[in-house]
């Protein structure tokens, strides 16, 4: 029953003389395909794919459904009419003879009615039982159950928010607000004030409704300055429970995770075993039997507060995976079907350090990402790393739709320390090709090259802390700036050399200007063989490379250090985009000529942004607050969009008259798309 399991390779075990195969490249759950009447339901697909009776969702065009031997539709894209469908769901169940369903990761995932619903059919739910999903899934509930297992709280209201003003006072400012039912960063806000609170109120009810059919909200003390770190549990149905260590979450944006690590370089080991012991006290105490994930947060003096239950498994749990060796769904469709837990608590070790990151199709540079949609024109994962996996459910030619959450994969690197995991992280980011899409990979590889979070000096707050005026790529050092330069010139070059063997008229010397941000670099550049020496304002940079102008990748060697950049385009007029050191770079590259003469050129009027409000996203219209001719303060909500699950409230920019308004309720609007014009 038991594999020899390695974290980043396809396996094979038998469950009751039963093949079930397992792979770690799929999103969001990580068993890719199964046979023999199993239903695996992932994100974010419209297709249930069965192979051989095991069946379970899928992400079209296809990454899924060819490796299964047959295909069911449950509805249309919109989440209400297939993925939270159950009727829909039962149907495709009944029509397979599916004997079993794992849930994934959201959706349906800890829905106790959903649990119920199979139960009745005699189809066993792969995951906990009804009564745990109930008491840790309602935070309400599972916070008075916590308190009665000695598991350590934080200050709140224990009841159902109805005067949400009122309790934020009594509670003391800051507060959480956040959806009862809920997870994933969805129907949560943080409020300093009555007026955010409010608002914070209106907008979490709404998210909450959308995304899990449960608008109830709870009020608790913000714990500012947070560490977010979670205990992985396993249980089984004999009594049985083990902690399997801490992952390391800190890393968030609009309190959703994006690095996440294991272990977490902050706990000591006795830290590490009270936060594993309560989240076991827990899971015993709602007699828990599957793998669960419970959170905390831990403050600077390593004293730690009960957060929530997630009652299934996490995006996350590759990294426990990596540093345990055990894998995780094999271990819950054992628990499913009745096996007791093969190991003891002192079977499960700490073996290196993994970290995983989430890459987005999201542009960082608003909000911190905000959704992209649009068609993969371009994508090349690098599995041909060693001690890389990603998780993914795309390939070329997939569409990232507004409908679903706009994660593409979880990247996840291996090593025997944490210098090391960090180090093929680095790599892999830079080998990660994806075009099409705006995504978050600037910011991924800033996050995981910071000084403060190599030294492991981390919170919650991370992000706004150190780019308070929001994210602004990498910020290029007079080395960077040379590199950069140095090795646009020299692929500009590599270009006009092919034109000039074609033509037959070979030179080894150029002299050229290049701008980047605004500067202008006057260049020489001489080449022998592959490598170029360029003169960047009287500093040599040597540079060589294949210069395969038809590869997505772009290896060098600058100044003897290996780089790994990416042309993203390139054309006759010297323009050429470039990712260095994972941020898009526009570069012009022109003859001495040329930069005269450009000189001369006018330059396009930048639009007056106070005006005009433009979606900055890809969504739908939920609400229109204003109407033409009204009067609006700055700072007063026009419109919410929402994208993805969540919604974000547009405001003003000035105070002014309304002059005409492009958009209404119920609409679908692209990024940029004009909203609301103002006098």
């Amino acid at each position: 029953l038991e594999p020899k399991r390695h974290p980043f390779r396809v396996i094979r075990w038998v469950l009751q003389n039963k093949s079930v195969l397992k792979t770690p490249f799929c999103l969001p759950v990580s068993v890719c395909s199964a046979m023999n009447k199993y239903l695996f339901l992932s994100v974010p697909p419209q297709v249930h794919v069965k192979m051989n009776k095991y069946l379970f969702l899928s992400v079209p065009p296809q990454v899924h459904v060819k490796m299964a031997d047959e295909a069911v539709c449950v509805g249309p894209a919109p989440t209400n009419k297939s993925y939270l469908n159950m009727d829909a769901i039962m149907d495709a169940i009944r029509k397979t003879g599916s004997q079993a369903v794992h849930p994934g990761y959201g959706f349906l995932s800890e829905n106790k009615e959903f649990a119920k619903r199979l139960a009745a059919e005699d189809v066993v739910f792969i995951g906990p039982d009804t009564h745990a999903i109930h008491a840790m899934g309602d935070k309400i509930e599972s916070k008075l159950l916590a308190k009665a297992a000695n598991v350590n709280v934080i200050p709140g209201f224990d009841g159902v928010v109805e005067d949400a003003v009122k309790i934020a006072g009594e509670i003391g400012y800051p507060v959480m607000i956040k959806a009862s039912a809920g997870g994933g960063g969805k129907g949560m806000r943080i409020a300093w004030n009555d007026d955010e609170t409010r608002e914070g109120f209106r907008l979490s009810s709404q998210e909450a409704a959308s995304s899990f059919g449960d608008d109830r909200l709870l009020i608790e003390k913000f714990v500012d300055n947070p560490r977010h770190i979670e205990i992985q549990v396993l249980a089984d149905k004999h009594g049985n429970a083990l902690w399997l260590n801490e992952r390391e979450c800190s890393i968030q944006r609009r309190n959703q995770k994006v690095v996440e690590e294991a272990p977490s370089t902050f706990l000591d080991p006795e830290t590490r075993r009270a936060m594993g012991e309560q989240a076991v006290q827990l899971a015993k105490a709602v007699q828990y039997s599957s793998a669960g994930t419970v959170e905390f947060l831990v403050d600077s003096n390593k004293n730690f507060y009960f957060l929530e239950m997630n009652t299934r498994l996490q995006v996350e749990h590759p990294i426990t995976e990596c540093i345990t060796g055990l894998d995780l769904v094999q271990q819950m469709i054992r628990v499913a079907k009745g096996f007791p837990l093969l190991h003891k608590q002192e079977d499960i070790p700490i073996n290196g350090w993994a970290i995983e990151s989430r890459v987005y199709a999201e542009d960082p540079y608003k909000s911190f990402g905000l959704p992209s949609i649009g068609r993969l024109s371009q994508y090349q994962e690098p599995i041909n790393l060693p001690k890389v996996r990603v998780d993914s459910g795309i390939q070329e030619g997939s569409d990232i739709s507004i409908y679903y959450d706009p994660m593409i994969s979880k990247l996840v690197t291996y090593g025997a320390t944490r210098a090391e995991a960090l180090q093929r992280m680095e790599d892999a980011l830079d080998n990660y090709v994806i075009r099409g899409v705006t995504h978050n990979i600037p910011l991924l590889r800033e996050i995981i090259t910071h000084p403060r979070f190599i030294s492991g000096d981390i919170t919650t707050n991370f992000l706004p802390e150190e780019y308070p005026e929001g994210f602004k790529g990498h910020q290029l050092t007079s080395e960077g700036r040379r590199e950069l330069v140095a090795t646009a010139a020299a692929l500009y070059v590599s270009a006009q050399l092919r034109s000039q063997r074609f033509l037959g008229n070979l030179r080894r010397q150029w002299e050229l200007c290049v701008e980047l941000e605004k500067g202008s670099h006057a260049v020489a550049v001489s080449r022998s063989g592959s490598t170029f020496t360029v003169e960047v304002d009287g500093v040599k940079v040597e540079v060589s490379g294949e210069w395969n102008l038809a590869s997505a990748l772009l290896p060098v060697t600058i100044n003897r250090t290996p780089r790994v950049l990416q042309c993203l385009s390139r054309d006759a007029g010297g323009d050429i985009t470039l990712q260095y050191l994972g941020t898009q770079f526009k570069v012009r590259v022109l003859s001495q000529l040329v930069s005269t003469l450009s000189a001369h050129m006018p330059e396009k009027v930048p639009e007056d942004t106070s005006s005009i409000l433009r979606s900055p996203m890809p969504g739908s219209v939920v609400a229109v607050s204003v109407k033409p001719g009204d009067v609006v303060a700055e700072g007063q909500e026009i419109c919410v969009i929402e994208a993805m699950k969540m919604q974000n409230s547009l405001i003003a920019a000035k105070a002014a008259k309304v002059k005409s308004v492009h958009c209404k309720a119920g609409e679908t609007v692209g990024e940029g798309d004009l909203l609301v014009q103002l006098e």
